[in-house]
């Protein structure tokens, strides 16, 4: 089968069916599957397939204990360096499940079957496999490659509402640093008709992957052009740590809209680009206004992993389709937003 997507000669990307595809993709293979709660209760069919491990759902599973946890599962399962770790579910079960298999017996092959949109566009693309530490997002994590990812917009039906406006987000966020005709394309389109047009969402998380893809074969380890795909992050992460109000893909449209606003204030986003960014948010349903107070959030964006010493990476937006990174102290940074 032909993938939509390569990624470093390593990663396949496959939008489809995920009932035809991963018996394909998993022949011959030694396979435990890791699985949420909620995926194991929508999909029985393809959880019970194999050998599993379920974990629990929520933000505090993306742990170092849950890892532990899933290690000592697949130590209980005979699991060795010929398995196959197979991670089915959203953002937090393949960065959790990548990472463990990234680390048991020093890395064992693993792919992975996104069910969410968020997953799909952003989370289980690209490589990076992390957990969270002390509250702190992806603090412990590696750079590793799936063997493939299947998103299989089906698999999208079966969101809740507050889920799938999560991620789209991540698919504005995408249209901003790299396709404008992806950008108009969700201008046209209210959130009703993305929500159930199957195809038209096969469409839109194919251009998202797409901004992603291209990005990530550039620059694989966060160097230089892949700090473009945390914009809007930098606040969000410390808007995750100071509240739990807002889920992730929801603090993204927040930080999305600060850095717009201050793009806009200092002259480097004309202002009608910035009208349109946010108008687009707001038509998505998003709610723009941060649930605790910008000192707040910007005492804990000096601890943030993007951080460096005393500088910060922001990125910021200069049109729609490009976006640029702006290295400056931290104290700048507090004054930029206005503290």
């Amino acid at each position: 089968m032909k993938p939509d997507f390569v990624i470093r000669n390593a990663a396949s990307i496959l939008l489809g069916q995920a009932e035809a595809l991963l018996p394909q993709l998993l022949e011959g293979e030694r396979v435990v599957l890791v699985t949420d709660s909620e995926i194991d209760r929508l999909y029985p069919a393809l959880c019970n397939s194999y050998p599993k491990i379920v974990i629990g759902r929520g933000e505090g599973e993306k742990s170092l204990a849950t890892v532990e946890q899933i290690h000592r599962m697949l130590i209980e399962l005979g699991a060795d360096r010929k398995s196959f770790l197979l991670g089915v579910g959203g953002g937090i079960v393949t960065d959790v499940a990548g990472f463990a298999a990234s680390t048991y017996m020093r890395g064992i092959d693993f792919g992975f079957c996104s069910t969410t949109l968020l997953g799909q566009v952003d989370a289980s693309v690209g490589g990076k496999n992390g957990v969270n530490v002390g509250g702190y997002k992806n603090m412990a994590g590696t750079f590793n490659q799936p063997r493939f990812v299947v998103c299989d917009p089906a698999m999208l039906e079966t969101l809740p509402d507050r889920e799938f406006r999560a991620g789209l987000a991540e698919v504005v966020k995408a249209a901003v640093i790299g396709d404008a005709d992806l950008f108009a394309h969700l201008e046209q389109r209210s959130f009703e008709e993305l929500r159930v047009d199957r195809q038209l969402m096969r469409e839109v998380v194919r251009a998202a992957i797409a901004v992603k893809a291209a990005i990530v074969e550039r620059d694989e380890r966060e160097a230089g052009d892949r700090r473009l795909l945390n914009l809007g992050h930098t606040l969000a992460h410390a808007i995750e740590k100071c509240s739990a109000a807002m889920n992730h893909g929801e603090a993204v449209a927040v930080g999305l809209k600060l850095v717009t606003d201050m793009a806009v204030r200092i002259g480097y986003l004309a202002q009608g680009d910035g009208e349109r960014i946010l108008a687009l948010l707001e038509r998505l349903g998003f709610c723009l206004e941060a649930p605790v107070p910008m000192a707040d959030l910007l005492a804990e964006v000096g601890k943030d992993k993007k951080s460096a010493g005393d500088l910060i990476h922001l990125i910021v937006p200069r049109a729609i389709s490009s976006c640029e990174v702006m290295t400056l102290p931290k104290e700048e940074m507090k004054q930029l937003f206005g503290n």
